[in-house]
């Protein structure tokens, strides 16, 4: 039961988290999702068991793209719908230049043991070595490319510090990726009863040169005998890209919610804390994570009938003003997804700010920081 209100919060959330640009494509235009097939023709990606990534993610991804077809206010764009090599700066410029609302890349992981598990992964900073290794894996592409020394611009997979920055150009649609990745991995979890490797962060360049909410989906472990071989044949990847699509398809209904006037759920800051419990937590060590609300010259009573029913409230005194914030965590996602609560009270201008032994520090080398 727990595990289904979740899902059904969760959907409630993305509506919240569709502000008036939203509506306004989603009334004036279909839904475009583009399709990305990991890898492809000179680039077979990875050969676990001795099966083919390539093959695998594009058959997933036709079977995505025939679901999702069906459904005359969504159209469909594939990066690759044969086995050709495709550029990764080419697959963002694909999505740009359609002006997608999803990017959806669909890879096959491996490992040197016997792991195994899906996992989706939204644009960040690498959290793990674990993490920062899968990226770097899937990156590597470039190597394959003509020029990429100038189409890249000195980027480097295998420097941490050629991932640093990435991420806060994709900031602004980080709630709505976690969100649609947290959908895709219920489904696999709770429809398909796959090992839940959880929604995680990492530097992948695929994701980073969107301009749109992006996922990659990990849909297992090709070097995992029994995983390979279930992803390796049509009842798996069948199974896998039915779950994708009706994930797809259920963040595309939420969003749509927005543009009716006539609904209008409410949603209390208990939820959106029992919400983040399902998101992989972002933990930044020493660090308090605050949203500011408002600065004033007056000093307010910290009572939420002064704040629009927001609870968890502090202030200080700065420069002669007070500043009001709203939350106190050291989790990022949980702070992203407040934030997006306290915009859908009535403060249209609040942001995040961040705070180290109770003194302001700048957000951006909080986010750059290699000490988490």
């Amino acid at each position: 039961m727990k595990s289904k209100f979740i899902f059904q919060l969760l959907l409630i959330v993305i509506v919240v988290l569709s502000t008036t640009s939203f509506s306004k494509v989603y009334s004036q235009k279909q839904f475009v999702v583009v399709l990305d097939a990991g890898h492809g023709g000179k680039d077979p990606g990875n050969r676990g068991n001795g099966y083919k990534e390539a093959s695998i993610a594009l058959s997933i991804v036709l079977k995505v793209g025939e679901a999702l077809e069906k459904n005359p206010n969504i159209k469909v764009i594939y990066t690759r719908k044969k086995n050709v090599f495709v550029e990764l700066r080419e697959r963002a410029a694909i999505a740009n230049r359609a002006d997608a609302d999803l990017f959806v890349s669909v890879h096959c992981d491996a490992f040197t043991n016997n792991a195994y598990g899906s996992g989706t992964f939204v644009l960040g900073l690498h959290k793990s070595k674990a993490n920062f290794e899968i990226a770097k894996k899937e990156n590597e592409v470039i190597f394959l490319e003509d020029n990429y020394e100038e189409t890249y611009a000195g980027f480097d997979p295998s420097a941490p510090e050629s991932l640093i920055g990435m991420t806060l150009m994709q900031e602004e649609y980080l709630d709505q990726s976690i969100l649609l990745a947290t959908l895709v991995q219920n489904n696999f979890s709770n429809s398909l009863k796959r090992k839940d490797r959880s929604v995680k962060q990492a530097g992948f360049w695929v994701l980073h040169n969107t301009y749109m909410p992006s996922v990659l989906i990990e849909t297992g472990f090709l070097t995992n005998k029994k995983e390979g071989a279930y992803l390796n044949s049509k009842k798996g990847q069948s199974e896998m890209a039915k779950e994708i699509s009706k994930a797809i398809l259920s963040y595309r209904s939420s969003l749509s919610l927005a543009t009716d006037n006539s609904k209008n759920p409410v949603i209390e800051e208990e939820e959106i804390v029992e919400a983040i419990e399902n998101v992989e937590a972002n933990i930044y060590e020493g660090i308090t994570f605050k949203v500011q609300l408002a600065a004033s010259s007056k000093d307010l009573e910290l009572k939420p009938y002064n704040f629009k029913g927001l609870k968890e409230l502090s202030s200080n005194k700065e420069k002669g003003l007070f500043k009001y914030y709203y939350g106190d965590t050291s989790d990022y996602n949980k702070i992203q997804l407040m934030k997006t609560f306290a915009r859908e009270r009535g403060y249209s201008t609040c942001y995040i700010v961040a705070f180290k032994d109770n003194q302001k520090v700048k957000l951006t080398e909080v986010l750059h920081s290699e000490d988490k």
